[in-house]
């Protein structure tokens, strides 16, 4: 165990350790001359951004356009590219690593890990017209969101509190404030951001709505540099006089005071995890705990430290470190002569590798608390970077589950694929040195979206397919896919080609994002190509449309079905087109033309008229004459349609139709006529409701003209005429009117029409005159039931006789009558 706690030092009542991460590679050595750099570099093991700056070791404006390089962690190169924009004040990572580069003008650029361009925002137009002389890069822990504040010429605080939603704000002014600030800060929690600063001795926290002044307690001298805890709960000052004070960042608790003994400002003031402060000055780190308990630690070489949530990493031009504290598992296994459950079964696993009868002696002594042994063996495992010493603490943790009768091994499993994904990303060819700790923050899926970015596809899709995480292998092959629509070196048919073999035909796939990728680049070919392998229309044809593959478009809407999606084509080819265009085009389309038909009925009738002008279709045209001239108000205007409407059915030899049409016009001119002298309602009236108006208006010579003009069968003008005279209530008209011939309708009408209006004295006027097959039903209908039986009897018409049954069943005399008559005809 010498080789684990070797570098171990104690703070206090725990240790920390500086681990080597990775011997950086020499591209990474041949850059790094820190003390001339601006270096940012990423949490959670991120890249890290080198640009050289030689303001910080001149005054003097950089003789040229500086280059940014940017490299994994463990050194290895990943892209540069030539600063051509405005003078940069500072750089930085945001928490979905994307290159934050803050310029003089306000303006913030961001880039991806490959120094292609992503967009732009400004700090707003006061930061604009003031300059930049200072900036901050921040991160919420609570939102994982990330922001930017700056300060400007005039010593004014300007906030954009999530890059992904730039909205700038201006802080409140800090009174007096007339030169730069000594230091500081920004604390992010929940919804709020802050800015503390110090201006000689006084402390000042600042928002959007207020500015405090803050006393702290037994802080002598002023306050020259300050570092905010990664959880943005406390915070460390540095006083002239050499001091440190830590306090909660809301500055309600002190927590330590320690003297350096240094009055030297400190190259950086960090915080390594929670726990403990780091003071960096050339070739020096001192390791501060909140019980005045320090460590130091010689540097050969200047450093660049950068803060984790549970350590801190050290950038040097030749190697990589991680100083953290011990964690409490591993300290309880590997520290001298412990008697922890789980040093003790490590120590059995060990005694049983040498085939050794102590394995025996240590597991009975730790028989009752086998389980936490195992929990403690599996978690310290965990928190290790060297392979051979995880692999000893699972093999300790396998040997003390066999004497577990109901171990689960879940928790072993998923410690064990857990391992393999942190060591597969901590490998120096990636260069994602995650702790336990960090890859849980993270999250596994958040990894792999890390290192899809990283066009680290192979692995990342390997990790997909080892925790079966079915859901990224498509955003894995998506983002591939996109990368090589990018590829200039390679035909459209190539890639298309290359693409389609590699994806398939898997359903999670999208196709149309990929051509979307094609056609953002302009590569319109190349995306036709890809989305004729997208199976989704609804997909294909958007994006189509974009592209102006107008018939493309409306063929692949058409073949989907889907008639909501071809009218969505259609309407946007009607915008984009010319009409006769458009008209054209649908001559080649059945099926698109009927829609665009239908469409045109409910909302441009105009349009339809002018389609089937394109196609000769004199039928229809004329159909759409007769339907707008109902929707006419002006009988001019209906009138106009219906000549046009006339005409062509004429012209599709259609001679009824034509011949209709125009007795329909006829009937509006006869309606206005009558109108107009006699100052009653007529037009829009039928045949027969007009004639039936003019009886019942006391017009019954016009009523005659109107039979005759439009030919209206006798039969029907009976019926028409009864009805009107009895609506009118002349009843002597009626009965005059039956008298004037023989009634080509018969005289049971007459009854009926004089019932409906409770005129039964007027009915029984024309019973004798009934067809002596239908008087029994007559008198049926006049409550005569003896008289309907005995004609019924009569006619030998047992239906009626069993209808008059039923209506009078109550009645005992009839219905014997009834029933004997029926007997009768039975026997007959």
């Amino acid at each position: 165990m010498a080789h684990v706690t070797g570098d171990w030092n104690p703070l206090g009542e725990v240790f920390y350790r500086k681990v080597e991460l990775y011997n950086m590679q020499h591209h990474w050595q041949q850059k790094a001359d820190i003390p001339r750099c601006k270096i940012a570099a990423a949490s959670f093991g991120g890249p890290i951004a080198l640009m050289r700056d030689d303001r910080k070791t001149s005054n003097a404006p950089p003789a040229r356009k500086p280059d940014i390089f940017i490299f994994s962690s463990s050194g290895k190169p990943i892209s540069f590219f030539r600063w051509e924009s405005g003078q940069l004040v500072d750089i930085g990572w945001s928490s979905t690593e994307d290159l934050l580069c803050v310029q003089q003008d306000g303006t913030v650029l961001t880039y991806d890990i490959f120094g292609k361009f992503h967009g732009r925002f400004s700090m707003g137009q006061v930061a604009r017209d003031n300059e930049v002389i200072d900036a901050r890069i921040f991160y919420n822990p609570t939102s994982g969101t990330s922001g930017v504040v700056v300060l400007t010429g005039n010593y004014k605080f300007y906030v954009v509190s999530n890059v992904k939603n730039p909205q700038s704000k201006k802080m409140a002014d800090v009174p007096g404030l007339l030169s730069p600030p000594s230091c500081w800060t920004v604390i992010s929690k929940d919804r709020d951001t802050f800015v503390m600063l110090t201006k000689d001795k006084i402390l000042y926290v600042i928002d959007p709505g207020y500015c405090q002044e803050q006393g702290l307690e037994n802080a002598n001298g002023a306050c020259i540099e300050m570092a905010l805890s990664f959880d943005n709960q406390r915070i460390a000052l540095f006083t002239d006089r050499g001091d440190i004070h830590v306090f909660t960042s809301d500055l309600q608790r002190k927590l330590c005071e320690f003297s350096t003994n240094s009055q030297i400002r400190p190259k950086q003031l960090v915080w390594c995890g929670n726990g403990a402060v780091v003071a960096y000055w050339e070739n020096l780190l001192l390791v501060i705990g909140m019980k005045k308990n320090w460590i130091k630690y010689n540097l050969d070489q200047e450093a660049f430290l950068v803060a984790e949530m549970d350590g801190l990493r050290i950038l040097q031009p030749d190697i990589q470190e991680f100083l953290q504290e011990v964690p409490d598992n591993v300290a309880g296994i590997f520290k001298v002569a412990s008697m922890a459950s789980g040093a003790l079964l490590y120590e059995a696993s060990r005694e049983f590798q040498k085939k050794s009868q102590k394995a025996d002696e240590y597991i009975r002594l730790i028989h009752d608390d086998l389980p936490n042994a195992v929990k403690q063996c599996l978690e310290a495992a965990g928190e290790e970077f060297e392979p051979n010493t995880q692999k000893s603490l699972l093999r300790a943790a396998s040997f003390g589950r066999c004497f577990l009768t109901n171990s689960n091994p879940s928790q072993f499993v998923k410690m064990c694929q857990t391992l393999r994904v942190r060591n597969a990303a901590y490998d120096f060819t990636v260069g994602i040195p995650l702790t336990l700790v960090q890859l849980n923050r993270l999250s596994v899926e958040v990894l792999i979206d890390r290192l899809i970015r990283r066009r680290e596809w192979e692995l990342a899709m390997n990790i997909s397919k080892y925790l079966k995480l079915s859901d990224s292998e498509s955003r894995i092959l998506t983002h591939w896919a996109c990368y090589q629509v990018e590829l200039k070196k390679k035909s459209d048919s190539e890639i298309a080609a290359s693409i389609k073999s590699k994806l398939g035909d898997a359903p999670s796939i999208s196709y149309s994002e990929i051509a979307k990728k094609a056609s953002e680049i302009s590569r319109n070919e190349l995306a036709v190509k890809l989305l004729d392998y997208e199976p989704r229309a609804s997909e294909q044809v958007p994006l189509l449309l974009t592209m102006s593959s107008t018939e493309a478009a409306l063929r692949k809407s058409i073949e989907s079905g889907d008639t909501d999606l071809v009218h969505t084509v259609l309407i946007r080819l009607m915008k984009k087109m010319k009409m006769q265009d458009f008209l054209m085009m649908l001559t080649n389309y059945p099926e698109a033309q009927s829609l665009y038909m239908q469409y045109c009925r409910q909302e441009q009738p105009q349009s339809l008229i002018d389609l089937h002008y394109q196609n000769d279709n004199f039928q229809e045209m004329a159909g759409c004459h007769i339907r707008n001239s109902y929707e006419q108000k002006t009988l001019a205007k209906q009138i106009d349609y219906l000549r046009s409407a006339q005409e062509n059915y004429t012209r599709s030899r259609n001679e009824f139709a034509a011949k209709c049409t125009d007795e329909q016009r006829k009937l509006l001119d006869c309606q206005q006529q009558i109108e107009e002298k006699h100052e009653v309602e007529f037009v829009g009236l039928s045949v027969h409701d007009t004639a039936h108006k003019l009886i019942v208006s006391g017009l019954p010579k016009l009523a005659e003209s109107i039979r005759k003009d439009f030919r209206i069968p006798d039969k029907r003008f009976w019926f028409l005429k009864i009805d009107a005279l009895a609506v009118k209530g002349d009843w002597l008209e009626i009965e005059k009117f039956s008298k004037s011939k023989k009634s080509p309708i018969g005289y049971e009408p007459f009854v009926h029409v004089c019932l409906k209006y409770n005129q039964n004295f007027e009915a029984k006027k024309y019973v004798s005159r009934v067809a002596p097959e239908k008087k029994a039903k007559v008198h049926i209908l006049l409550g005569l039931y003896n008289e309907a039986a005995d004609l019924a009897f009569q006619q030998k018409n047992e239906d009626d006789l069993n209808q008059i049954l039923r209506i009078c069943s109550s009645n005992r005399e009839l219905a014997t009558k009834i029933q004997n008559m029926k007997a009768q005809l039975s026997r007959r």
